[in-house]
């Protein structure tokens, strides 16, 4: 599906977001995603990944997660001092303040001419994945997609600690989520008390034998086989609970 692709902005709480939209070409209504990126912000790996799914029938909002201390258009880059930054930008933000945009993020996509306001979902990669799970808690939300989402087990997210597994009995729509085996970001222990608190819920999970960021095609940890077998267990999953009801 062709898709086009826009670059909007959005004030919240008096910092200007930058967000790329895609959307397929063809007309509406269609699903709306919120889509969050890692560390490293709307890169071209990001965009890629965003631009692929707004071609299987989505209109795709991704932001600039750090645009209350980035200047606008800031694309950090994915090597150690990229890491350092990244990291230090996440832990200097309000956990209070990431829940702000979502809020803004899921209302401008619901008031968007070409999506359908009843078909709301959420996705997101490392950092982007917790972001995504907290984005689950709005009821508007049917599906949410957290693709090896770290600081879950021990709430680390941005400023203080992260009330995320506690409150996961606020989720409503359905849950996918993601891990490799390598990541030493979400070890084995980690990921057994995030899928433990989250059992109660509709949610469906998928192991690889993969490491951290392993979907993202400019670094080492990269594995295309495993990435295409992700996106498709990914991809069937948003399909079912957003196309299919």
């Amino acid at each position: 599906m062709r898709i086009e692709q826009q670059t909007i902005g959005m004030t919240v709480d008096d910092s200007l977001m930058r967000v790329h939209v895609a959307r397929p070409v063809a007309g509406g209504p269609h699903p709306g995603v919120l889509f969050y990126s890692d560390i490293y912000q709307l890169g071209d790996p990001i965009l890629r990944l965003a631009n692929r799914l707004a071609g299987y029938g989505f209109v795709v909002a991704a932001p600039e997660i750090f645009h209350r201390l980035e200047p606008v258009g800031t694309v950090i880059e994915p090597d150690a001092m990229g890491r350092l930054r990244g990291n230090d930008d996440a832990r200097r933000s309000d956990i209070a303040a990431f829940d702000a945009d979502a809020v803004a993020l899921l209302k401008w996509l619901a008031a968007d001419g070409d999506v359908d306001a009843g078909r709301l979902g959420a996705m997101g990669f490392c950092i982007g994945g917790h972001l995504a799970l907290r984005a689950a808690f709005r009821a508007n939300v049917k599906a949410t997609a957290c693709l090896y989402p770290t600081g879950l087990q021990n709430g680390k997210l941005g400023r203080g600690v992260a009330d995320s597994l506690q409150r996961v009995a606020e989720i409503q729509g359905a849950l996918f989520t993601l891990f490799g085996t390598e990541d030493p970001h979400v070890p084995s222990d980690a990921r057994d008390q995030i899928l433990q608190a989250l059992s109660g819920l509709r949610h469906e999970t998928h192991l690889y034998e993969a490491n951290h960021t392993f979907m993202r095609d400019d670094g080492w940890r990269w594995d295309p086989e495993l990435a295409d077998r992700a996106w498709a267990d990914m991809l069937s999953f948003l399909k079912r609970e957003l196309f299919d009801i």
